[in-house]
Protein backbone atom coordinates (compact mmCIF):
# COMPACT_ATOMS: atom_id res chain seq x y z
CA UNK A 1 0.00 0.00 0.00
CA UNK A 2 1.13 4.10 -0.04
CA UNK A 3 1.82 5.06 3.20
CA UNK A 4 2.93 8.69 4.72
CA UNK A 5 6.53 7.22 4.46
CA UNK A 6 5.95 6.31 0.29
CA UNK A 7 4.49 9.46 0.05
CA UNK A 8 7.25 11.74 1.73
CA UNK A 9 10.19 9.82 -0.58
CA UNK A 10 8.29 9.71 -3.81
CA UNK A 11 7.63 13.39 -3.23
CA UNK A 12 11.20 13.69 -2.73
CA UNK A 13 12.79 11.65 -5.33
CA UNK A 14 10.09 13.05 -8.43
CA UNK A 15 10.92 16.50 -7.74
CA UNK A 16 14.64 16.85 -6.64
CA UNK A 17 17.34 18.16 -9.60
CA UNK A 18 20.33 16.29 -9.64
CA UNK A 19 23.41 18.37 -7.73
CA UNK A 20 26.70 18.53 -9.82
CA UNK A 21 29.37 16.07 -8.53
CA UNK A 22 32.74 15.90 -9.67
CA UNK A 23 33.49 11.58 -11.05
CA UNK A 24 36.13 9.72 -10.40
CA UNK A 25 37.58 7.34 -13.12
CA UNK A 26 38.52 4.78 -10.54
CA UNK A 27 37.57 3.24 -7.31
CA UNK A 28 39.70 2.94 -4.50
CA UNK A 29 39.22 2.52 -0.64
CA UNK A 30 39.26 6.13 -0.14
CA UNK A 31 36.94 6.82 -2.57
CA UNK A 32 34.32 4.08 -1.30
CA UNK A 33 34.96 5.97 2.55
CA UNK A 34 34.03 9.32 0.89
CA UNK A 35 31.25 8.05 -1.10
CA UNK A 36 30.09 6.48 2.71
CA UNK A 37 31.28 9.77 4.35
CA UNK A 38 28.63 11.68 1.76
CA UNK A 39 25.66 9.80 2.58
CA UNK A 40 26.44 9.95 6.62
CA UNK A 41 26.85 13.85 6.32
CA UNK A 42 22.97 13.50 4.88
CA UNK A 43 22.28 11.45 7.86
CA UNK A 44 24.07 13.78 10.14
CA UNK A 45 22.22 16.92 8.69
CA UNK A 46 18.89 15.20 8.70
CA UNK A 47 18.69 14.41 12.00
CA UNK A 48 20.30 17.63 13.50
CA UNK A 49 18.15 19.39 11.31
CA UNK A 50 14.89 17.45 12.00
CA UNK A 51 15.56 17.85 16.02
CA UNK A 52 16.47 21.21 16.05
CA UNK A 53 13.10 22.13 14.22
CA UNK A 54 10.66 19.91 16.25
CA UNK A 55 10.13 19.64 20.17
CA UNK A 56 9.08 16.91 22.88
CA UNK A 57 5.87 18.11 22.78
CA UNK A 58 6.07 18.43 18.67
CA UNK A 59 6.68 14.85 19.18
CA UNK A 60 3.64 13.69 21.53
CA UNK A 61 1.25 16.15 19.67
CA UNK A 62 2.36 13.84 16.38
CA UNK A 63 1.03 10.53 18.09
CA UNK A 64 4.86 9.16 17.90
CA UNK A 65 5.50 7.04 21.46
CA UNK A 66 7.15 8.92 24.35
CA UNK A 67 10.29 7.70 23.99
CA UNK A 68 10.75 8.24 19.91
CA UNK A 69 12.54 11.82 20.28
CA UNK A 70 15.04 10.46 22.31
CA UNK A 71 15.84 8.01 20.81
CA UNK A 72 16.34 9.73 17.51
CA UNK A 73 18.71 12.09 19.83
CA UNK A 74 20.54 9.34 20.07
CA UNK A 75 20.49 7.93 16.59
CA UNK A 76 21.95 11.86 15.53
CA UNK A 77 24.62 11.18 18.04
CA UNK A 78 25.51 7.53 16.16
CA UNK A 79 25.53 9.48 12.71
CA UNK A 80 27.64 12.48 13.92
CA UNK A 81 30.10 9.74 15.66
CA UNK A 82 30.15 8.50 11.81
CA UNK A 83 30.79 11.38 10.19
CA UNK A 84 34.00 11.93 12.95
CA UNK A 85 35.28 8.36 12.33
CA UNK A 86 35.61 8.36 8.66
CA UNK A 87 36.44 12.26 8.47
CA UNK A 88 39.29 11.31 10.91
CA UNK A 89 40.11 8.14 8.86
CA UNK A 90 40.27 10.35 5.43
CA UNK A 91 41.61 12.97 6.71
CA UNK A 92 42.56 16.69 4.39
CA UNK A 93 40.72 13.78 1.63
CA UNK A 94 37.41 14.03 3.25
CA UNK A 95 34.78 15.51 1.79
CA UNK A 96 32.62 18.09 2.98
CA UNK A 97 28.77 18.40 3.76
CA UNK A 98 26.54 19.56 0.90
CA UNK A 99 23.58 21.62 1.29
CA UNK A 100 20.70 19.79 1.76
CA UNK A 101 16.90 20.08 1.25
CA UNK A 102 14.16 17.45 3.15
CA UNK A 103 10.59 17.34 2.52
CA UNK A 104 9.67 16.25 5.58
CA UNK A 105 6.62 18.85 7.57
CA UNK A 106 6.04 17.47 10.81
CA UNK A 107 7.48 14.84 13.57
CA UNK A 108 5.70 11.84 11.36
CA UNK A 109 6.95 12.65 8.23
CA UNK A 110 10.18 13.00 9.34
CA UNK A 111 10.18 9.81 10.74
CA UNK A 112 8.53 8.23 7.68
CA UNK A 113 11.86 9.16 6.06
CA UNK A 114 13.90 8.71 8.37
CA UNK A 115 12.84 4.92 7.45
CA UNK A 116 13.61 5.42 4.01
CA UNK A 117 16.76 7.13 4.33
CA UNK A 118 18.32 4.36 7.01
CA UNK A 119 17.32 1.44 4.79
CA UNK A 120 19.12 3.01 1.83
CA UNK A 121 22.03 3.32 4.24
CA UNK A 122 21.62 -0.34 4.68
CA UNK A 123 22.45 -0.94 1.09
CA UNK A 124 24.58 1.09 0.67
CA UNK A 125 26.99 -0.14 2.30
CA UNK A 126 26.20 -3.67 1.96
CA UNK A 127 26.81 -2.73 -1.92
CA UNK A 128 29.93 -0.99 -1.30
CA UNK A 129 31.65 -3.37 1.08
CA UNK A 130 32.71 -5.36 -2.40
CA UNK A 131 34.97 -2.54 -2.78
CA UNK A 132 37.20 -2.51 -0.19
CA UNK A 133 40.55 -4.01 -0.18
CA UNK A 134 41.86 -3.00 3.32
CA UNK A 135 40.59 -5.49 5.68
CA UNK A 136 40.49 -2.94 8.76
CA UNK A 137 38.72 -0.33 6.43
CA UNK A 138 36.21 -3.43 5.93
CA UNK A 139 35.72 -4.06 9.27
CA UNK A 140 35.20 -0.31 10.45
CA UNK A 141 32.56 0.01 7.69
CA UNK A 142 30.91 -3.58 8.41
CA UNK A 143 30.81 -1.58 12.42
CA UNK A 144 28.81 1.23 10.68
CA UNK A 145 26.59 -0.80 8.78
CA UNK A 146 25.43 -2.85 11.86
CA UNK A 147 24.53 0.32 13.80
CA UNK A 148 22.44 1.50 10.59
CA UNK A 149 20.79 -1.94 10.56
CA UNK A 150 19.41 -1.21 13.56
CA UNK A 151 18.63 2.38 13.08
CA UNK A 152 16.47 1.07 10.31
CA UNK A 153 14.61 -1.41 12.27
CA UNK A 154 14.01 0.63 15.09
CA UNK A 155 12.53 3.26 13.01
CA UNK A 156 10.67 0.95 11.50
CA UNK A 157 8.98 -1.38 14.57
CA UNK A 158 8.56 0.72 17.42
CA UNK A 159 8.06 3.91 15.53
CA UNK A 160 6.18 3.24 12.80
CA UNK A 161 4.88 0.08 14.17
CA UNK A 162 5.99 -1.87 10.46
CA UNK A 163 8.25 -4.97 10.36
CA UNK A 164 11.35 -3.85 11.18
CA UNK A 165 12.87 -6.00 8.15
CA UNK A 166 12.07 -7.28 4.70
CA UNK A 167 13.11 -10.49 4.81
CA UNK A 168 15.57 -12.83 5.46
CA UNK A 169 18.18 -10.75 3.37
CA UNK A 170 18.90 -6.62 2.55
CA UNK A 171 19.30 -5.18 -0.99
CA UNK A 172 22.67 -4.47 -1.99
CA UNK A 173 22.57 -1.29 -4.20
CA UNK A 174 25.12 -0.03 -6.65
CA UNK A 175 26.79 3.02 -5.75
CA UNK A 176 25.07 4.94 -8.60
CA UNK A 177 21.61 3.62 -7.37
CA UNK A 178 22.33 4.96 -4.01
CA UNK A 179 23.52 8.51 -5.39
CA UNK A 180 20.24 8.80 -7.46
CA UNK A 181 18.09 8.17 -4.06
CA UNK A 182 20.75 10.67 -2.35
CA UNK A 183 21.08 13.27 -4.89
CA UNK A 184 17.48 13.52 -4.81
CA UNK A 185 18.08 15.56 -1.21
CA UNK A 186 21.12 17.29 -2.32
CA UNK A 187 20.77 21.21 -3.42
CA UNK A 188 24.63 21.69 -4.08
CA UNK A 189 27.83 20.49 -2.64
CA UNK A 190 31.57 22.51 -2.21
CA UNK A 191 33.48 22.49 -5.70
CA UNK A 192 36.53 21.58 -3.45
CA UNK A 193 34.80 17.89 -2.76
CA UNK A 194 36.84 15.00 -4.04
CA UNK A 195 35.65 12.93 -7.32
CA UNK A 196 33.21 10.37 -6.51
CA UNK A 197 32.73 7.45 -8.70
CA UNK A 198 29.10 8.42 -9.93
CA UNK A 199 26.30 9.55 -11.56
CA UNK A 200 22.85 10.09 -10.87
CA UNK A 201 19.84 8.44 -12.91
CA UNK A 202 16.94 10.03 -14.24
CA UNK A 203 14.63 10.02 -11.31
CA UNK A 204 11.50 7.02 -10.74
CA UNK A 205 8.09 8.44 -9.80
CA UNK A 206 5.23 6.32 -8.59
CA UNK A 207 1.91 8.01 -9.51
CA UNK A 208 -0.44 5.31 -8.35
CA UNK A 209 -2.05 6.53 -4.76
CA UNK A 210 -2.49 2.95 -3.34
CA UNK A 211 -0.33 0.23 -4.41
CA UNK A 212 0.08 -3.95 -3.30
CA UNK A 213 1.85 -6.53 -4.87
CA UNK A 214 0.03 -8.02 -7.71
CA UNK A 215 -1.26 -4.55 -8.36
CA UNK A 216 -0.88 -2.56 -11.34
CA UNK A 217 1.14 0.82 -10.67
CA UNK A 218 1.84 3.59 -12.92
CA UNK A 219 4.99 5.24 -13.44
CA UNK A 220 6.46 8.59 -14.26
CA UNK A 221 10.32 9.33 -15.49
CA UNK A 222 12.41 11.33 -18.28
CA UNK A 223 14.88 9.65 -19.84
CA UNK A 224 18.26 10.73 -20.22
CA UNK A 225 18.49 10.36 -23.97
CA UNK A 226 15.65 8.91 -26.59
CA UNK A 227 14.83 5.41 -25.88
CA UNK A 228 13.94 4.25 -29.49
CA UNK A 229 10.89 3.21 -30.80
CA UNK A 230 10.21 -0.95 -30.21
CA UNK A 231 12.67 -0.91 -27.06
CA UNK A 232 11.01 -3.32 -24.74
CA UNK A 233 11.16 -1.94 -21.37
CA UNK A 234 11.47 -3.71 -18.12
CA UNK A 235 11.04 -3.12 -14.39
CA UNK A 236 13.58 -4.51 -12.06
CA UNK A 237 12.15 -4.78 -8.30
CA UNK A 238 14.74 -5.59 -5.98
CA UNK A 239 14.35 -7.24 -2.91
CA UNK A 240 16.78 -9.36 -0.77
CA UNK A 241 19.88 -10.48 -3.08
CA UNK A 242 17.61 -10.70 -6.13
CA UNK A 243 15.49 -9.18 -8.32
CA UNK A 244 11.80 -9.93 -10.08
CA UNK A 245 11.23 -8.78 -13.56
CA UNK A 246 8.01 -7.27 -15.22
CA UNK A 247 7.19 -5.88 -18.28
CA UNK A 248 6.86 -2.18 -18.77
CA UNK A 249 3.48 -1.60 -21.05
CA UNK A 250 2.23 2.10 -21.09
CA UNK A 251 3.91 3.67 -18.36
CA UNK A 252 2.44 0.78 -15.96
CA UNK A 253 3.73 -2.43 -14.66
CA UNK A 254 2.25 -5.40 -12.13
CA UNK A 255 4.01 -5.55 -8.93
CA UNK A 256 5.09 -9.03 -8.22
CA UNK A 257 2.79 -11.00 -6.12
CA UNK A 258 5.89 -12.10 -3.79
CA UNK A 259 7.04 -8.62 -2.87
CA UNK A 260 7.54 -7.57 1.20
CA UNK A 261 8.64 -4.72 2.61
CA UNK A 262 10.82 -1.91 1.44
CA UNK A 263 11.67 -2.69 -2.44
CA UNK A 264 13.05 -0.86 -5.12
CA UNK A 265 12.31 -0.33 -8.72
CA UNK A 266 14.18 0.13 -11.56
CA UNK A 267 13.11 1.09 -15.29
CA UNK A 268 15.48 -0.87 -17.54
CA UNK A 269 15.98 -2.68 -21.04
CA UNK A 270 17.27 -5.95 -19.96
CA UNK A 271 14.55 -8.46 -18.47
CA UNK A 272 17.08 -10.09 -16.73
CA UNK A 273 20.31 -8.17 -14.96
CA UNK A 274 20.70 -4.64 -14.83
CA UNK A 275 23.60 -2.88 -15.00
CA UNK A 276 24.34 1.26 -15.42
CA UNK A 277 24.56 0.87 -19.12
CA UNK A 278 20.90 -0.60 -19.58
CA UNK A 279 19.09 1.61 -16.43
CA UNK A 280 16.29 4.04 -17.67
CA UNK A 281 15.15 5.44 -14.39
CA UNK A 282 15.45 5.25 -10.89
CA UNK A 283 15.50 3.45 -8.44
CA UNK A 284 12.40 4.22 -6.73
CA UNK A 285 10.98 3.07 -3.40
CA UNK A 286 8.03 0.96 -2.89
CA UNK A 287 7.08 0.09 0.72
CA UNK A 288 5.05 -3.31 0.71
CA UNK A 289 3.94 -3.54 4.68
CA UNK A 290 3.24 -6.27 6.24
CA UNK A 291 2.29 -7.80 9.86
CA UNK A 292 2.97 -10.16 12.15
CA UNK A 293 1.36 -12.76 10.35
CA UNK A 294 3.02 -12.13 7.25
CA UNK A 295 -0.19 -10.23 5.71
CA UNK A 296 0.04 -7.20 3.89
CA UNK A 297 -1.12 -3.68 5.78
CA UNK A 298 -4.77 -2.07 3.71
Amino acid sequence: MKTAFATVVLVALGVAAVPHVKRADTIDDATVLNFALTLEHLENAFYSGALAKFSEHDFRKAGLPKFARGRFVQVAEHEAAHVAFLSGALGDKATQPCNYSFPYTDPKSFAALSQAIEGVGVSAYTGAAQFITDKSYLTAAASVLATEARHASWVASAVNKYAGWSGALDVPLGLNQVYSIAAAFITDCPSTNPALPVKAFPSLTVTTTRYSPGKSIALEYTPASPIADGTALWVAFYSGLSASYAKLEDGKVVIPDDLRGQVYAVVTTSDSAVNDGNTVAGPAILLLEFDSAGKLFH
